[in-house]
């Protein structure tokens, strides 16, 4: 983060990461005026882990009835109301860390409301940087830094056309 900074970061207001406990420090730290944003998938997975399989969808709708809310204060509400349910389903582990880290998963409504499916979870660049990673395997030894450049370029550029097509069908 220091080298990002270093090199001329600057009007960061928003980073999106799992939870990571040295990114999330390094943001505090290098980037004070940006936001974090924990993503939403990751903190189900952790949150699903705490329940018994055979609630786990039950679970998962309490969860995406807190993010579907129209504000910020309806969805700490509904956060409270689905601790309380987890509570009184005897899942206290889980409405342990909904209660600690829901509030990090929060952070896209202080953002325009035509983002918030954007910004709201960080895999969409995840799958981005595994079909970078796959084709850069394909390829295998690159001649130079440019070359790879070039490659994650190329599927960069290739991604609003195709979701142009996919929609259109």
């Amino acid at each position: 983060m220091r080298h990002l900074v270093d090199r001329g970061l600057k009007g960061v207001q928003l980073v999106v990461s799992d939870a990571c406990r040295g990114l999330v420090e390094s943001v505090a730290d290098y980037l004070p005026e940006a936001r974090y944003q924990r993503c939403m998938v990751h903190f189900y997975r952790n949150v699903f882990s705490r329940v018994p399989s055979t609630r786990v969808r039950e679970v998962s709708h309490m969860l995406k009835a807190i993010h579907a809310q129209e504000s910020r204060a309806a969805a700490d509400e509904k956060a409270r109301t689905v601790i309380a349910d987890l509570r009184a389903s005897r899942m206290a582990k889980a409405a342990d860390l909904v209660e600690q880290a829901v509030h990090e998963t929060l952070a896209y409504y202080a953002f325009p409301d035509i983002h918030w499916r954007k910004i709201r979870t960080n895999n969409p660049l995840e799958r981005i940087m595994k079909e970078i990673r796959r084709r850069t395997r394909v390829v295998g030894a690159f001649p130079d830094g440019q070359s790879c450049l070039n490659l994650a370029a190329a599927r960069l550029r290739l991604l609003p056309e195709r979701r142009g097509r996919r929609n259109a069908t």
